[in-house]
């Protein structure tokens, strides 16, 4: 069983930035990020495969957030730029035992409990 830390979500105004981390107990492989605002479906963020060299961004988000791993570590980071109000939700890291790059939430083994991120206009 692994466990997933999230932190670093807080509020910020929009345009700003903050770093989301993301700590495992144990050895993990395909690693995703997922939010949820209020009232709204949990939804597909940015994934990673397991040595880091493949990524994959929702339209949303691409070009402003940055996935990234320290396998060393047994962490990702979601690294978010020129933050909108729109981003302002829940933020999840998932993970999983499998090789390939998931991006469905329902493919994912484990989750963390989130970190809230609120982004003021």
């Amino acid at each position: 069983q692994v466990q997933l830390v999230e932190s670093g979500g807080g509020l910020v105004q929009a345009g700003g930035s903050l770093r989301l981390s993301c700590a495992a107990s144990g050895r993990t492989f395909s690693m995703g990020w997922f939010r949820q605002a209020p009232g709204k479906e949990r939804e597909f963020v940015a994934a990673i495969s397991w040595n880091g060299a493949n990524t994959y961004y929702a339209d949303s988000v691409k070009g402003r957030f940055t996935m990234s791993r320290d396998n060393a570590k047994n962490t990702v980071y979601l690294q978010m730029n020129s933050l909108k109000p729109e981003d302002t939700a829940v933020y999840y890291c998932a993970a999983d035992n499998r090789l390939v790059l998931i991006i469905t939430l329902d493919e994912y083994d484990y989750w963390g409990q989130g970190t809230q991120v609120t982004v003021s206009s």
